[in-house]
């Protein structure tokens, strides 16, 4: 790694156990409204995990500590019970089509992040998935804690093991577009975030203040995107990294992560210049299935290419934010 990136993986990587749920509480006190936090569950048909997940945060960072102000789960579409099941237990739920109607939503995990920034209030925003089993509220307390208590840090990772299933021999075996793809990326074009254990997991808090001046890639590469252009826009220090343990979900199959893959590449691709003469071409990914007929079967998949624009320059947001 390069210097500089082993410097900062000593000095912005921290434990949950750093910071004590009292230290934060008495920090979230003396900030006033600049520490008002938002935790936002962005959810797409989990009905099996979402209700622990809100009950968790509920119990223990809004009712026995008042760490967090506001618990919002963005439905992306579901067809499931998500929504009922999510309102059942305490968070209110926001679907994504009631934000900003004159813009149809387009589907993809950045488009339904994008527009949580309408409808939350905190001043922190803290991003969990909705599909984590056996969830413990560190997971957001702990990516939350530097943001009151540091105000050089503007945007916090959570890093973990992922274990690929249940049996031991998969411990450390999740991640696998991470290991392959966006590891590979990082150390080769932005060697100064190589030492981010989980750049493309879907747990990390921010302020505000820099959430609205990034552009959002709609789908799978707004992880990647947040990361650099965070990088790009306030330097390597305003990034934080902290360690929450074990962090158990559902896993997709190959071809799914392959157009994962395809979309983080197209993030990064976006992101790097073009060299002169070179005439980008049109994203995508063509995979194969067995044909009933025999043989293989091709089949493209296109990749998002549309990246909605930093909310400072969306006149609606800028006039919801000044009547706040």
């Amino acid at each position: 790694m390069l210097e500089e990136a082993t410097e900062w993986l000593s000095r912005r990587s921290w434990t949950a156990a750093d910071r004590p749920l009292s230290r934060l509480v008495a920090a979230k006190r003396k900030a006033g409204p600049a520490g008002s936090v938002s935790v936002v569950l962005p959810a797409l048909n989990e009905e099996a995990t979402v209700g622990e997940i809100v009950e968790a945060i509920r119990r223990d960072l809004m009712v026995d500590a008042p760490l967090v102000d506001e618990l919002l789960v963005m439905d992306s579409g579901s067809t499931d019970r998500t929504a009922e099941v999510a309102a059942a237990a305490g968070a209110k739920v926001v679907h994504r089509d009631e934000i900003l109607p004159r813009m149809p939503a387009l589907p993809g995990k950045g488009e339904v992040l994008w527009r949580s920034l309408f409808a939350a209030s905190g001043e922190i925003i803290c991003f969990v998935d909705a599909d984590l089993k056996e969830f413990d509220s560190t997971f957001a307390s702990g990516i939350i804690g530097p943001l009151l208590t540091d105000p050089g840090v503007h945007l916090v990772k959570a890093m973990y093991d992922r274990p690929l299933g249940t049996e031991a021999s998969g411990a450390g075996q999740g991640g696998r577009v991470t290991e392959l793809v966006a590891r590979p990326l990082l150390n080769l074009h932005w060697p100064q975030l190589a030492g981010v254990v989980q750049p493309l997991g879907g747990e990390y808090a921010a302020r505000r203040s820099l959430l609205e001046r990034l552009p959002f890639p709609v789908g799978y590469g707004v992880e990647l995107g947040t990361l650099v252009d965070t990088l790009d826009l306030c330097g390597l220090d305003a990034i934080a990294q902290v360690d929450v343990g074990v962090r158990r979900h559902r896993h997709q199959d190959g071809q799914a992560l392959g157009r994962m893959a395809a979309a983080i590449l197209r993030t990064a691709q976006s992101r790097l210049p073009v060299p002169p003469g070179v005439i980008p071409i049109r994203p995508g990914i063509t995979q194969f299935d067995r044909a009933p007929e025999g043989g293989f079967a091709p089949r493209h998949h296109a990749v998002d290419t549309v990246e909605r624009p930093p909310l400072v320059t969306v006149p609606e947001y800028m006039a919801a934010r000044r009547a706040a």
